[in-house]
This record gives structure tokens, sequence and C-alpha cells, in this order.
């Protein structure tokens, strides 16, 4: 997992991955949104689905901590071995929107993940046991905040982009 000298390198990375995994769409009509296609796991509402879907639970996570509620990662209703659960979940949350709809969601997300950053001190963001939605959200690893950023933005957003681009080829988009 890469690593990152400051808050500047994080959102600078995150910026970049999520320009190049959002232009992807530009291009897909609405009536082919819902469309499967054999090779690819997720249609293109699912694919957004799937970011909105983590990047909400990142944003709740740091919100409810500083609310001073008890965190339950990955989510109150879901344990880390219901990921599919999970998937299904965010599937049937936000899947039915528009493309543009999700789109502007995961955008006001991704601002407010910049807003997360540009919050927490060098040390919350980078040093491990700053937070405990963090500590306990592994058992046996220790992850500092911006890991959890990482694997929730920029990861997703370069592995997804690839599956979307397979599914626009496979549906000549």
């Amino acid at each position: 997992m890469k690593t990152y000298q400051d808050k500047e390198e994080l959102k600078a990375e995150i910026e970049k991955s999520f320009k190049k995994y959002i232009s992807e769409f530009q291009n897909i009509p609405e009536e082919l949104k819902d469309i499967r296609a054999s090779e690819v796991d997720r249609t293109p509402a699912e694919n957004l689905a799937y970011q909105v879907g983590w990047t909400t639970l990142l944003l709740k996570w740091e919100e409810d901590e500083r609310n001073g509620a008890e965190v339950k990662t990955p989510s109150a209703d879901f344990k880390w071995n219901e990921l599919g659960k999970l998937y299904k979940h965010f599937t049937d949350t936000y899947a039915h929107l528009t493309l543009k709809e999700l789109e502007e969601i995961l955008r006001e997300n991704i601002s407010s993940i910049y807003e997360m950053i540009d919050s927490l001190s060098e040390d919350e963001l980078f040093k491990p046991h700053m937070r405990k939605w963090a500590d306990e959200a592994t058992k046996t690893a220790t992850w500092e905040v911006y890991k959890f950023i990482h694997i929730n933005t920029v990861a997703p957003f370069g592995t997804f982009r690839t599956k979307i681009r397979k599914w626009k080829k496979l549906m000549q988009v």
C-alpha cells in the first residue's frame, strides 16, 4: 500500500484517481446503467453504488467517533465476514439512482473526505491508535486512518475503473 508524506499528497492522489474513475461514466447512457456484462461483476450503477457505500461508511465512522458514539465497522448491521451482504445493501440502497445522482453523491463524499483529512492532525492521520474505529476495524493489523482512506478511495477507484472500462468495451460504449 502506498504511503504518503503529508495530507496534500494524499488528497492529490485521491483527486487524481477519482478524476480518472469518474470520467469513465461520462458517456454511459442512463438506459444502460443496469445492464450486466457477462465478464464484469457489476453494472455501472452497482459500480458507483459500491464507491458511494464505502465512502459513506468511512465518513460515518469518523463522524460517529467525533460525536462520542460507538463505531461498529464495517457497520452496525454487517460484520467483516458479511461483506457480500454489505455490497448487496450498497446496491439496494444506491443503485436505483441515476448515474448523475450517484456521481453527485460520490463527489460530495470525496469533498467531505478532503474536509475530514484537513480536520485531522498529521498524527491523527498518519500515526496508529489515533481513532478507535481504525483500531477496532482490524483484529490483527494496526492501520492508520490514512490507510482506511486509501483503501476506500484510491485503491477501488483504480480497480473499479478497470472494471467499468471492460464493461464499456463489452457494451461497445
